[in-house]
């Protein structure tokens, strides 16, 4: 039983001997630094049961603890706050209990009902960019993080590969491109079919100065430009099935699938079911009507039908077109529907998504909820901000976004230069220089943006990403390497850890070690693999003022040398633990 639950009932049980009184909970936080004592009790909120001095009640309750509960050694009060020191053989029983555990902190599957955590879901005109990047991260991370929790999780996607953003690429392809392909240019297939969307951009654009310059205006021109009327064209073409579009949009896709998996591969994610907007865009529709029968939507005058949301502070949606076609609400109103279907142990979906579609996700959960699915009462939008760079504003049709490939390699190429002027490496062959700078500049990226709030705006530097100093990635990477050295020099034999008196910094080690478990089922609460980073981030300080304060290899017993080796190793276990949670590896040397 943790520390906490385990005082809380001792708490309650001193409250009823000493005053006749009970309290229903007890309040507790962190003992300030100035002050003896490894947790706090907050006397005042007892004040509504137990009338008094709260200095005098906290002594009482103090005395009480101390002398009739073993794993309390001493205590003092600051005004209301009741500060208790614990004995040095609690923390030693928690050492012992996970010191071997590989999987410390992780639970076990304990859920029947399942997660679906969508993330990605590109456009398949494209390839991928930084503003997909914090994406990927943050639904992979919070997808292992609600598996750490106890879950069964589902990661998921759907893949935008329909609409006239497709197909402005294709007919670009057909005009410029001359036949060529990924194998005859050597360019990624993702970055060959976006190098298009921007070509169709730039003729595009031509066309309407052109337009312009003849006298039409602006706007008229930007409507009439013959390629954009024959884009158009083309997505009518395909939505009838058209049999020389469609193997034209069937051939240029692959392509694309073919590129977004390289990407997601040098990231290190992964995906166990795909879902296409061009197989989902239809689905829904029955629901509508279903929903026309039973009060939840109704239909104007012109044929559309409307979900009215205002009683509920939102406002009236669309969910059918006068002409009877879907909107994207109806795509994924039957999209939720059809993977519940296909996993029907799902209890549960989070959709990775930016937080300008906010509104959206109201809308879309709150009709779920209309129509009568219990399970939309467990929808949750993993709402982010953007991410920014120090030069500006990203716009994929202009060509000026930054490319997810070329981040990672600019991330190796940064680690290279910085690890070269720290040289640090120089006993390495270069195949392992290669390797441990991408393991390097790739933690360095995913570090730097899981560890915001998932719900703050990131102005995203390189270079301040892979300082060796300071909350980043490296730093944390660099401390487990350590630590590994550490356990490479070490020869001694595994003990129980009983009956040694723990120095200040060791006891810290052990309180932090204790809270990790906790830690994980918070972040999977709320989503947040930012508690996941800084968790880690404290743990590393904490074992960096332990190690320059406190010698391990030099010890002066045997045994006081056996448990601070256990106990790095056991922090090094801890750290590749929460660092396999946002997706980024530990080198064993650096």
């Amino acid at each position: 039983m943790k520390l906490q639950n385990t005082l809380e009932l001792h708490v309650k049980a001193a409250v009823k001997a000493l005053f006749q009184s009970e309290i229903e909970s007890v309040e507790f936080q962190a003992t300030r630094k100035e002050f003896a004592g490894d947790i706090t009790v907050v006397v005042f909120p007892m004040l509504r049961v137990v009338k008094g001095n709260p200095v005098v009640i906290g002594e009482q309750i103090g005395q009480y603890l101390q002398d009739n509960v073993g794993l309390i050694k001493g205590f003092n009060v600051v005004k209301g706050f009741l500060n208790i020191e614990i004995d040095d053989s609690y923390y030693l029983d928690f050492f012992n209990n996970i010191k071997n555990k590989d999987n410390y902190g992780f639970t076990e599957l304990k859920d029947d009902k399942a997660v679906m955590v969508e993330y990605s879901s590109p456009n398949t005109n494209k390839p991928l960019h930084l503003g997909h990047v914090r994406n990927v991260l943050l639904g992979y991370s919070v997808a292992e993080i609600l598996k750490a929790s106890g879950k069964k999780v589902y990661k998921t996607q759907i893949i935008n590969d329909r609409g006239i953003h497709i197909c402005k690429s294709m007919l670009a392809w057909q005009r410029f491109g001359n036949g060529e392909t990924p194998e005859s240019t050597g360019l990624k297939g993702d970055k060959l079919v976006g190098n298009y969307y921007v070509e169709f951009d730039k003729a595009y654009k031509k066309e309407i100065s052109d337009l312009v310059a003849k006298g039409q205006s602006e706007d008229d021109a930007k409507k009439n430009a013959p390629i954009l009327l024959e884009a158009q064209e083309m997505l009518r073409q395909w939505e009838a099935g058209d049999k020389d579009i469609v193997v034209l949009w069937e051939k240029m896709n692959g392509w694309v699938y073919d590129g977004f998996e390289e990407t997601y591969k040098a990231i290190g994610v992964d995906f166990d079911e795909y879902y296409y907007e061009s197989q989902t865009y239809l689905l829904g529709k029955e629901f509508i009507a279903e929903g026309l029968k039973t009060g939840v939507f109704f239909k104007k005058d012109d044929g559309s039908v409307w979900c009215d949301l205002t009683e509920d502070g939102l406002d009236e949606k669309i969910v059918l077109r006068a002409d009877g076609t879907a909107v994207y609400m109806t795509q994924d109103i039957g999209t939720a529907i059809q993977r519940i279907k296909d996993y029907p142990d799902v209890g549960g979906m989070v959709y990775t998504v930016g937080n300008e579609q906010d509104y959206h996700f109201k809308v879309l959960f709150l009709i779920l909820k209309k129509l009568g699915f219990d399970w939309a009462e467990n929808l949750y939008h993993l709402s982010y901000g953007m991410v920014d760079l120090p030069s500006g504003k990203m716009k994929s049709r202009e060509g000026t976004v930054v490319d997810a490939d070329d981040l990672i390699l600019e991330m190796a190429s940064t680690a290279e230069d910085i690890s070269k002027e720290l040289g640090k490496l120089d006993d390495y062959s270069e195949e392992d220089k290669k390797a441990l700078y991408k393991v390097i500049g790739l933690g360095a990226l995913k570090y730097y943006i899981l560890k915001v709030d998932p719900k703050k705006r990131i102005l995203f530097d390189p270079k301040e990403s892979i300082d060796f100093q300071g909350n980043t990635g490296p730093f944390i990477q660099y401390t487990y390497a350590r630590i590994q050295s550490i356990l490479r020099k070490a020869d001694v034999k595994g003990n129980e850890s009983n009956g040694l008196e723990l120095h200040d910094k060791e006891r810290e080690l052990l309180k932090q070690l204790e809270q990790f478990p906790e830690v994980i089922q918070n972040a999977a609460e709320n989503h947040s693999p930012a508690l996941i980073a800084n968790y880690t981030y404290d743990l590393v300080k904490d074992f960096n003022s332990f190690y320059q304060n406190v010698s391990i290899l030099g010890a002066d017993k045997e045994e006081e040398k056996a448990f601070r080796v256990q106990l790095s190793k056991t922090v090094g276990q801890t750290i590749k633990n929460a660092f396999t949670l946002l997706g980024i590896g530990v080198p064993e040397r650096m």
